[in-house]
């Protein structure tokens, strides 16, 4: 019995000297890892955009000096008024390759005008007036109605835009539509001339509006609707804008979209984002379909600058391939983590 008390009184010493040891002098507990904020993006509507496309098509083809261009000009103003955005119209005049004079409208649509921070957004909005493309075997001196070729980037970016309205980011964002960028020279020229073409984005260029714009960079979007195509790193984007191509291409595939954008380097192209590098001095790069065809010389799809180019041709998936990825690239720019 005394030896039991004794090993009693010992433990119930030990306990006490734990306890107020542990009491006096307790250990800093392990500090976690505050988990990084998830950047709440909007899911891109494909099928609003293909409707934004058709919309365009449903005028005709866009071409300076007709009644469907100004019509479709003043459809795009105030739908894009209707999204609470400040609208500046650049009326132009230009010659083109074969001597006529075209009146021509860049539209500039702004979200949060008075935003430091900007990132600048683009496409073309006329469509081509022949059908010049060698796979062309039909009405080649006719107009094409250009879905894909100027329609699909519009379209795009129209949705962008309605997205922005629904749920604000904290950044400025410019959608500029060139007009006149497909008036130029014929495709069979025997001297092509690259100043045919691109038309408006080189009059902006010498003419910025605003005034004084400087956005951090911009993105160009052409032929951004067809079934099956792809996007290349086109040489011009790669000379001007490396770190921000490299940057879109490794989001899209991160989002899923890696047919689309295709780590694959191809050489340089005439487009509005030539302009925009060279003469505005803005760091642009160019999402552009470029499908390879089999058997052929076409850089850019069987239905390029062909009446093929129509509503049949533009498939929602390509389009919300590209209207995500931009999504990404603008909530991920206004919370400071692309």
């Amino acid at each position: 019995m005394h030896f039991t008390k004794n090993i009693f009184k010992s433990l119930l010493f030990l306990f006490l000297f734990f306890e107020i040891g542990c009491k006096s002098d307790p250990k800093p507990r392990p500090t976690l890892p505050v988990p990084e904020a998830v950047v709440k993006v909007p899911k891109f509507d494909r099928d609003s955009a293909f409707s934004f496309v058709e919309k365009q098509v449903a005028f005709g083809p866009r071409l300076p000096n007709t009644s469907s261009h100004v019509q479709c000009k003043d459809w795009m103003v105030k739908k894009f008024e209707s999204l609470g955005l400040k609208i500046i119209e650049q009326p132009f005049q230009a010659t083109a390759y074969n001597g006529k004079v075209l009146n021509g409208f860049n539209i500039i649509a702004q979200h949060n005008s008075s935003a430091t921070k900007r990132i600048m957004l683009a496409a073309h909005w006329d469509s081509r007036h022949i059908a010049d493309s060698p796979l062309s075997t039909e009405r080649k001196n006719e107009p094409i109605l250009g879905a894909d070729d100027g329609g699909s980037g519009v379209g795009v970016l129209i949705e962008i835009a309605r997205q922005l309205q629904a749920t604000p980011p904290e950044i400025g964002v410019d959608f500029v539509l060139f007009d006149a960028e497909d008036h130029g020279d014929d495709a069979e020229s025997a001297d092509p001339d690259p100043e045919s073409w691109c038309l408006g984005s080189q009059y902006w260029s010498k003419n910025i509006l605003p005034v004084g714009y400087r956005p951090k960079y911009g993105i160009l979007l052409d032929m951004v609707g067809a079934r099956n195509t792809s996007f290349p790193k086109e040489g011009v984007s790669m000379t001007f804008a490396t770190q921000e191509v490299n940057k879109i291409w490794a989001l899209g595939q991160e989002l899923g979209y890696a047919r689309f954008f295709v780590d694959e380097k191809v050489g340089t192209i005439t487009d509005d984002h030539l302009f925009v590098n060279t003469v505005a001095k803005i760091p642009m790069l160019d999402i552009i379909g470029m499908p390879r065809v089999p058997g052929t010389n076409s850089s850019f799809g069987k239905h390029w600058h062909t009446h093929d180019d129509n509503m049949e041709v533009i498939d929602v998936r390509t389009l919300r391939a590209v209207g995500q990825t931009l999504l990404e690239v603008i909530y991920r720019e206004a919370a400071g983590k692309f």
